[in-house]
This record gives C-alpha cells, sequence and structure tokens, in this order.
C-alpha cells in the first residue's frame, strides 16, 4: 500500500472525527461536514503539513465562531445571509482552492501548490478572524469603500478590532507554516493573507448583492428577511453572495503569494 494511500485512510478517518464533533457541536450543517472529511482527506493524503495547515484554519475558526455565538447571531440575524452552522457551500469557498493545491501537489508535484495553497489559506483565515472579532468587539463598522456606517455583519464593513484580527490570522497561518518549515517566507503569507482579506472587503461592498427588506425598512443580505418578507435587490451583482466573495478572497491570497514567492 502506497504512503499516500495510506495517509489518506488515516486524514478520512481523523477528518471523520473532527467532522462528527463539528456536527455534534452545530459548528457544520451536514453537507459542511462532507466537505471538511473531503478536504481533510485530501489535505493529510498529500502531506502531513498540508493536513496540519488545514486543521489549524479550521479549528481556529470554529473556536473563534463559538466565542460570544449567540451575541454575534443577535447582532447579525437581520443582515447576514448565513449564520449559525457552516454549510457545504462555505466550506469549498474558504477552503477549497487549498484543498484543489493539495491535490495538484499530489498528483503533480511543483513548487507552486505550496504558494498557491498558503496564499488561499492565509486569506480565508485573516477573513474569518476579521469578520468572528469584528462583529464581536468591533462596534460599529463603516464601509471600507464610502467610510460611512454600516449595520454591524454588513459585507464590506471594516472596524479597527476587525482589521487587527485580520492580520492576526494572517501572521497565525504564517507561524503554522514556520513552524512546519513550509517552503513560502512568512512575509510572504502574511501579505497574501492581508490581500485577500481586504479583496473580500471590497468585493463585498462594490459587488457582493446587497437587498432590502421593505416590510422592515432595513437593509440585508437575506433572499427573505428574518420577518418572512421576500426581499428584492438594490445593489451589487445578482448571484453574487458571501460564498463567492470568500472564493475570490481566498484567490486573490493565492495569487498574491505566486506573484511574490
Amino acid at each position: 500500500m502506497s504512503e499516500p494511500l495510506i495517509r489518506a485512510i488515516i486524514g478520512a478517518l481523523l477528518s471523520a472525527g473532527v467532522a462528527f464533533y463539528a456536527l455534534q457541536s452545530r459548528a457544520l450543517s451536514r453537507n459542511g461536514a462532507m466537505g471538511a472529511v473531503v478536504s481533510g482527506t485530501i489535505a493529510v493524503a498529500a502531506g502531513w503539513r498540508w493536513g496540519i495547515l488545514l486543521m489549524a484554519f479550521f479549528v481556529s475558526g470554529i473556536a473563534l465562531s463559538k466565542l460570544g455565538a449567540r451575541r454575534k447571531m443577535e447582532i447579525a440575524k437581520g443582515i447576514v445571509a448565513k449564520t449559525g452552522e457552516r454549510d457545504g457551500w462555505q466550506v469549498v469557498a474558504n477552503g477549497g482552492l487549498f484543498t484543489a493545491a493539495a491535490l495538484a501537489s499530489l498528483v503533480s508535484p511543483a513548487a507552486v501548490w505550496p504558494a498557491i495553497g498558503i496564499g488561499a489559506l492565509a486569506a480565508s483565515t485573516a477573513d474569518t478572524w476579521a469578520t468572528e472579532v469584528g462583529t464581536l468587539f468591533g462596534g460599529e463598522p463603516r464601509s471600507i469603500i464610502s467610510g460611512r456606517r454600516v449595520a454591524a455583519g454588513t459585507s464590506g464593513g471594516v472596524t479597527l478590532a476587525g482589521s487587527a484580527a485580520s492580520i492576526g490570522g494572517a501572521a497565525f497561518m504564517a507561524i503554522v507554516a514556520a513552524l512546519l518549515e513550509w517552503p513560502v517566507s512568512s512575509y510572504v503569507i502574511v501579505v497574501s493573507g492581508a490581500a485577500g482579506a481586504l479583496a473580500d472587503s471590497i468585493a463585498g461592498a462594490l459587488i457582493q448583492e446587497r437587498r432590502w427588506c421593505n416590510a422592515c425598512s432595513t437593509a440585508t443580505e437575506q433572499t427573505v428577511h428574518v420577518c418572512g418578507t421576500r426581499t428584492k435587490r438594490v445593489g451589487g451583482i445578482a448571484g453574487i453572495d458571501n460564498d463567492v466573495v470568500n472564493l475570490l478572497c481566498s484567490f486573490v491570497g493565492a495569487l498574491v503569494a505566486l506573484l511574490m514567492a
């Protein structure tokens, strides 16, 4: 039995255990847990370092999502389209590019894959940390484009706490990568992570679909508002939701890391 196959089996078992815990703790939905198992299996098959990096991202994200979870849900419940459990699309949007790079490195090893993988993951980590910390501790955010105050949870809204957490998330991945002797410099990882998170905020403000609830006279990202009213699109590009923006975030992080590495 080949070493990658052995690692894949071990990765599947470990990922299934972690996903089951996340499912039971309502951190992941069923399809989110399935996506996590697939990503974890591929990452570990590509190498233990790939698997550890993915685990660092996943565990840190879940831990921060649980911090003040009830308060954050209350703050963003009328704004954010998805709260609570992360579903399969969210798993793909945040970890899909990293998983693809891991698979590519397994099939056809090349120096570009570690750069693409860590850039994408650093960006997703930076964005996740910014969202979780900014929503809980940031207070009322301002639009990164107009500078006007927006409701907490609004895409494209930034706070000092969230911005600091963004850099912290990228630095966290850089530290983990350095400990694993990942072949990409810590500087590149931090810059690519911060760049991806910045792109996420800009895209969230400019192109993400924005909607309006006439019944509540409230801006939202929900197709059907919490009050039960179907909302109408008032800005952004139809079909560009937060998952698409998150995928763009990881793509920008990967591209920056690839250009700098």
